[in-house]
């Protein structure tokens, strides 16, 4: 009996001893992460001030979108014949009016000189007629013959104008699809036919033309914002691979809903980039922000010095700089944006108010984390009284360990 006593009092002690152990080693690890923190970061960011200030308040909408072309020109003969000339290969820059591609013009230009002839028989009937003393209705028949004539000569002259395909816009040629040989008119595809589509594919018979130099960003807006953005906002546009703030207008906003990426509701717009630009690309993303208001002089304050109790909204006025004393003064607040709040009452241009600091887990740097260590090992041994301002890991330390060594 009194070896089995000895026994369980020596398996008591041994648990006691194994469960202190581990309580030192779980309380250990959470301060050996408190003591890093410490080491590694300051107690407290430090409190800063700003000057309540005017300046114009800016409300956004925000899109995002695509750089393309602003005109984008699918060229094609729209009279018959067969190509004699190609003047033109992809990535060759073009002016407005430049020849293309030609035809072979020959029949044209014969059809041409029946219609001069044609008129001229025309006008030399009304002529005699006139002449001879002819009646209302001859006269009236002859009027008509001559302005059928004439706009037989006009059509004429366009067909052979025709025969030379031109540029209707000044850029870059994207697409060759004529060789000489072929048919062309055959496409149906009417010349000048402008778009401003980013779809650069080119059917048989075309020359694709895309505009350099001036683009636009179709962009869509959500459904929730649309409603706020009209023809002619400015806007504010961000561009990949590009410092500075391009501008634009916004330039048409559509009426029909189109579903996104994530099946959300969205609207296209428009945007129009201000000014000649060189150094935009098609297909290049772009964020815009579209400047649905803007009001100047407005009091604002950093949205960072506003502080809440219950419903109230106030700041901590500067009121000695060389103490940092301050003052609690209650303000009304208006529109928001970015980091400027507005100040309808409470403070006045020109005064100073404070912006809190982030508080930290830190206290002062240095070495000597293995003295530490020790010091709170021989805390714990003697007491369990834990370092102020130490606070366990979320959750506390497994088995609610809260005191000293084993009992």
């Amino acid at each position: 009996m009194k070896r089995t006593l000895l026994r369980r009092v020596g398996a008591r002690r041994s648990r006691r001893l194994v469960l202190g152990l581990v309580a030192f080693l779980v309380i250990a690890a959470a301060i050996g992460g408190w003591l890093l923190l410490r080491d590694d970061q300051p107690a407290a960011a430090a409190t800063t001030t700003a000057t309540v200030a005017t300046q114009t308040l800016k409300q956004t909408v925000t899109a995002s979108g695509t750089v393309e072309a602003a005109t984008t020109a699918e060229l094609a003969f729209d009279v018959s014949g067969t190509v004699t000339d190609v003047y033109v290969e992809p990535g060759e820059k073009v002016t407005r009016g430049q020849r293309l591609a030609a035809i072979d013009d020959d029949v044209l230009r014969a059809e041409l000189e029946a219609a001069e002839s044609a008129l001229d028989a025309a006008e030399t009937a009304r002529s005699e007629h006139l002449a001879d003393g002819a009646s209302d209705e001859q006269a009236s028949a002859d009027q008509a013959a001559v302005l059928a004539a004439e706009s037989s000569l006009a059509q004429a002259k366009e067909a052979v104008a025709d025969a030379v395909l031109r540029s209707t816009t000044a850029g870059t040629v994207t697409a060759v699809g004529i060789e000489v040989g072929d048919t062309a008119g055959s496409s149906g595809t009417p010349a000048g036919s402008d778009s401003s589509s980013s779809d650069s594919g080119t059917a048989d018979g075309t020359v694709t033309v895309v505009s350099t130099g001036s683009y636009v960003i179709e962009a869509t807006v959500a459904s929730g914002d649309v409603g706020k953005v009209k023809k002619g906002l400015q806007t504010e546009i961000t561009v990949s691979g590009i410092d500075e703030t391009v501008y634009g207008t916004v330039a048409e906003v559509g009426l029909v809903a189109e579903a996104d990426s994530s099946g959300a509701a969205v609207f296209p717009v428009t945007i129009e980039v201000t000014g000649e630009r060189d150094d935009l690309y098609t297909g290049t993303s772009a964020d815009i922000a579209i400047v649905v208001s803007q009001r100047a002089d407005v009091l604002t304050v950093d949205s960072r010095a506003l502080r809440t109790d219950g419903e109230t909204t106030y700041v901590e006025l500067v009121t000695d700089g060389a103490t940092g004393a301050t003052e609690r003064v209650e303000v009304t607040t208006g529109e928001t944006s970015g980091l400027a709040t507005e100040i309808l009452t409470g403070l006045a241009e020109g005064d100073v108010v404070e912006i809190p600091g982030f508080s930290g887990p830190g206290g002062p740097g240095g070495s000597g984390g293995g003295e530490q260590m020790q010091e709170l090992r021989r805390q714990i041994e003697q007491g369990g009284v834990l370092p102020e301002g130490f606070v366990p890991p979320q959750g506390g330390v497994q088995g609610g360990v809260s005191g000293g060594g084993p009992r």
